[in-house]
């Protein structure tokens, strides 16, 4: 079984989506992500209910399935070192990824997102150890 850090915008894609398929990843793999999903998730609150393909109880009923399997670390576990370096991988591309990136690092662990221009812009810089979502179900597949 592998271990995959997961940043916000894919676990509201899995709570707007509502697939079944994603209760099968989560008892197949460990995805663990950072309590700022959270806020991500409160601030998005209003997509994640409206774009849902679900009705607003099994949205409910499935957002806990899905939060129930997932490992979501507080904050303040992250390395200042870990936050250094994610820090300056992050800056030209979107700082508000700096904490799922430090978790990446720092628990050597890849980091599965949904943006590309994220994923692009730290390939430059040279920071490898992440995928695409898209490209994580492909290979599942």
């Amino acid at each position: 079984m592998s271990d995959y850090v997961l940043d916000a915008n894919v676990i509201m894609s899995m709570l707007i989506s509502g697939k079944a398929s994603y209760c099968e990843l989560t008892a197949i793999f460990r995805f663990v992500t950072i309590d700022f999903v959270f806020d991500e998730i409160r601030t998005y609150k209003g997509v994640i209910t409206t774009r849902s393909a679900k009705k607003p109880a099994e949205l409910q009923r499935f957002a806990e399935f899905i939060f129930a399997r997932l490992t979501v670390l507080p904050d303040f576990v992250l390395q200042e070192e870990s936050l250094l370096k994610a820090t300056q991988l992050c800056t030209g591309i979107d700082l508000k990824d700096v904490s799922y990136v430090a978790l990446s690092l720092q628990l050597n662990l890849p980091l599965l997102t949904r943006d590309k221009p994220l994923v692009d812009g730290l390939r430059q810089k040279g920071f490898r150890d992440m995928m695409l979502f898209s490209d994580f179900l492909k290979r599942m597949n």
